[in-house]
């Protein structure tokens, strides 16, 4: 592990709903995948709720109680391979949000370190990779393959073990509930960002320390962090 200096700040950032604008595409894939499994196609406001955590657990949660474990790994392949295809065909869309990629600029001139921790596939943040070129901004990646996902601090405890990082030193930047609990459990501060999946009520109710509408208002929060 790094040695541990005091002058470090590191801002571990999810990806779906914070930095990439993947609402549509989850919610089409999802709807594919249950299609072809024969199941009924989950609404929108039922996806919203399990993006962050890992595949086969937000699968799970969707699905009826009783699909059982073949079914189940059924719809979970599906599902990337409806992702495969949505994410090869012509005129796929899948933007950085506005003002993502000037934030993660302003960071690195700052010195700032950057994480990721995502409840996508290792596979499938290297296509996310390819379509935005992003990955040099980040000093460390941890995905759902990893271990345990979210709200598991695990992906956030690890980061901050590759980089030398404490607590005191490091927060969380995501839209779901579940980013949230895991900055909580991982004792990091937690900016919710309200463009995404979740609503900024349930990121309050969830303990965010701070909620953001727009990258503006993220930025200056970023600028005032002092580590402990």
């Amino acid at each position: 592990m790094p040695e541990r200096t005091t002058d470090l700040r590191l801002a571990i950032w999810d990806v779906d709903g914070t930095l990439v604008d993947s609402r549509a595409v989850i919610q089409a894939c999802m709807e594919t995948a249950f299609r072809e499994t024969g199941l009924p196609l989950p609404d929108y406001d039922a996806t919203r709720r399990i993006v962050g955590i890992s595949l086969h657990e937000a699968c799970a949660i969707l699905a009826p109680p009783d699909i059982g474990a073949a079914r189940l790994e059924t719809l979970v392949t599906h599902y990337k391979n409806a992702f495969t295809v949505q994410r090869a065909a012509p005129g796929h869309h899948e933007p950085l949000y506005d003002g993502a990629r000037e934030i993660l600029d302003q960071l690195k001139s700052d010195g700032w370190l950057l994480a990721i921790a995502t409840g996508k596939s290792h596979r499938g943040l290297d296509g996310l990779f390819a379509k935005h070129a992003i990955k040099t901004y980040f000093d460390t990646v941890w995905c759902a393959d990893d271990g345990p996902g979210k709200p598991h601090p695990f992906m956030a405890e690890q980061a901050m073990r590759a980089l030398g990082c404490a607590p005191g030193q490091s927060l969380m930047i995501g839209d779901a509930i579940h980013d949230v609990a895991m900055a909580r459990a991982a004792g990091v501060r937690a900016l919710g960002v309200s463009w995404g999946f979740g609503r900024a009520d349930e990121l309050e109710e969830a303990g965010a320390h701070e909620v953001h509408h727009d990258f503006r208002t993220l930025t200056d929060s970023l600028r005032a962090f002092e580590p402990a």
